[in-house]
């Protein structure tokens, strides 16, 4: 039963073709057997929103079908729970994941559920639903004043952590999935090509996690809120070298791992020539060009440990208590907030850079 009194219909931001959104009234969702409610408090803008938005990933089937609500980086309050959730309440201050698995295949047995082998047999094309959703992308997401999400895509809020804050949850830890895949070493020389959002979270990642020296490669405002965030170097690419500056700084040696955040696409290698032998290069960002140029030879005679990197599997519960202890200073990552009724604006402020925007939020 639900304390809360909940409407029949809602507001949403619909995508009703590319490039045409459109604020629509449409029914509030019920929760299903192990699944919740919840009222949305905050939607962070990702930079894979307005490439959804322009049709950029057409060729991925997202969205599926229009209209479509989109929004997976969210924050909420449980308003009423489905049969046999017994492990939240109502009432709970949740912040939500993108993926969630089938919890059948081989990857997700194996903790991997953002590679899920079932992803895309959600349901939505008349078949049987096995299981796996991805919500804002594939399954409707958090753009509304409601939405339903599986209990397993899901993790409670601290008290001291605001929502806009923990709608950043996604973004955070899309950013530490990809640090921990590279690793910190303790004491060592990190490197994050590309200060937006992801690349800001993961410096502060790799400082609470013991690297000795955070190099940041950027330009303009952004770099300078890597400095203001705690970055020991800030090196600007439209003024020097990269790859020179940091074997400079490295004593000709390259730092210990590489962190590519910018989705440029000569980063990846940059990020090959300026990283040790035997180091690791992580690649987090996203590219428009799928054909980027990979130097196969250093990466072989280098030993070079390149992984990529997808969304944020079991990390929320770390990235929330980062933000809980201060390790991650969201609250100067969270620059614009907009209601749902002004998501145009918010998008274009985001996407243009507008007056120094980093993270983007909707309160609807």
């Amino acid at each position: 039963m639900s304390e809360f009194n909940i409407p029949k219909t809602m507001k949403a931001m619909a995508l009703i073709a590319y490039d045409q959104l459109q604020l629509v009234e449409v029914p509030v969702p019920q929760p299903g057997p192990g699944e919740v409610l919840c009222r949305i408090k905050a939607v962070a803008i990702c930079g894979s929103d307005p490439k959804m938005i322009h049709g950029g990933y057409a060729f991925a089937n997202w969205p599926p079908y229009f209209p479509f609500i989109m929004g997976h980086e969210w924050s909420g309050q449980i308003v009423a729970l489905g049969d046999g959730v017994e492990d939240y309440a109502v009432g709970d201050r949740v912040a939500g994941e993108a993926h969630v698995g089938c919890g059948k295949c081989d990857n997700c047995k194996n903790g991997h559920y953002t590679v899920c082998l079932n992803y895309g047999r959600d349901g939505h094309d008349g078949k049987i639903d096995v299981g796996h959703r991805h919500y804002g992308f594939y399954w409707q997401g958090a753009n509304a004043e409601y939405n339903v999400y599986k209990t397993t895509g899901i993790h409670r809020i601290p008290d001291n952590v605001s929502y806009n804050v923990a709608a950043m949850c996604d973004c955070a830890g899309v950013a530490l999935h990809g640090v921990e895949l590279a690793g910190v070493t303790p004491g060592g020389t990190s490197v994050i090509i590309g200060p937006g959002a992801i690349g800001l979270c993961a410096m502060m990642e790799c400082k609470a996690m013991g690297s000795g020296r955070v190099i940041v490669v950027g330009r303009g405002a952004k770099l300078e809120k890597a400095r203001e965030l705690g970055a020991d170097v800030c090196i600007d690419f439209e003024k020097e070298d990269v790859v020179e500056r940091v074997l400079e700084l490295t004593d000709g040696i390259g730092a210990d791992e590489v962190m590519e955040c910018s989705g440029a696409s000569d980063s990846p290698t940059k990020a090959c020539q300026m990283v040790r032998k035997r180091g690791a290069v992580a690649i987090i960002a996203t590219y428009n060009n799928q054909k980027v140029d990979i130097p196969l030879n250093t990466v072989n005679f280098n030993e070079i440990h390149l992984v990529g990197s997808k969304a944020n599997p079991n990390v929320s519960g770390k990235v929330l208590n980062f933000f809980s202890k201060g390790a991650i200073d969201g609250e100067k990552l969270v620059t614009h907030s907009f209601p749902l009724a002004e998501y145009e604006k918010a998008i274009d402020v985001f996407e243009n850079k507008k007056d120094g925007s980093i993270k983007v939020v909707i309160n609807p």
